[in-house]
């Protein structure tokens, strides 16, 4: 029976060769492998272009090995769905992070869904840290994003010329800025 290796990177600049090279450091031959790259682990599996194509190319019996379990998702329940699928195909999961665990019996389902339930409060945690410390800036009076690119006396100028009827294009190649950035200027004077 065939062995399939599947690796995941949530984007375009990092590589799964990593994960190939650690699962056949651990003793794996794999026959067949199959990578998602630039795909975020909040993505369902079944949505994911080269996990697909696994799904239809791996037979019955046959052994899918990753090298941890958040490259199959991050998601509790589309980790769970995603076993339990394999499961019932008879195809033997193995996560390299947990040893060589069958997923499939009662105490690996325990054991997975213990910690995927941990890998998503981790997440969710980040999350949490994240929009914390952009508030906490925020009331500081920390400006954020990206900076302004015109002066207030620009925008002044900028809103002035486009009530006098100049076009949008003709203003932003005026001023070296995107049309994007003349509508806002323009749309926040409306409000205003």
């Amino acid at each position: 029976m065939a062995v399939f290796g599947y690796g995941r990177v949530s984007t375009s600049s990092q590589h799964t060769s990593n994960q190939r090279l650690e699962l056949e450091s651990a003793g794996f031959k794999l026959d067949y492998w199959f990578s998602d790259t630039g795909i975020s682990g909040k993505t369902c599996a079944s949505q994911r272009a080269e996990f697909s194509l696994l799904l239809d190319k791996i037979r019955d019996g046959e052994t899918l090995v990753v090298s941890k379990l958040d490259r199959l998702g991050r998601d509790a329940v589309d980790v769970l769905q995603t076993v339990r699928l394999l499961a019932s195909r008879g195809i033997q999961v193995i996560v390299l992070q947990l040893g060589k665990v069958d997923l499939a019996s009662v105490a690996g389902k325990l054991l997975l869904t213990m910690l995927v339930a941990v890998a998503e409060m981790e997440r969710d945690l980040l999350v949490e840290r994240t929009q914390a410390g952009l508030q906490r800036a925020r009331s500081q009076g920390k400006i954020l994003g990206r900076p302004v690119k015109t002066t207030d006396d620009q925008r002044q100028e900028i809103r002035a010329l486009l009530a006098a009827g100049r076009s949008v294009s003709d203003v932003a190649r005026q001023y070296s800025v995107s049309r994007v950035s003349i509508i806002s200027i323009r749309i926040k004077s409306e409000k205003v």
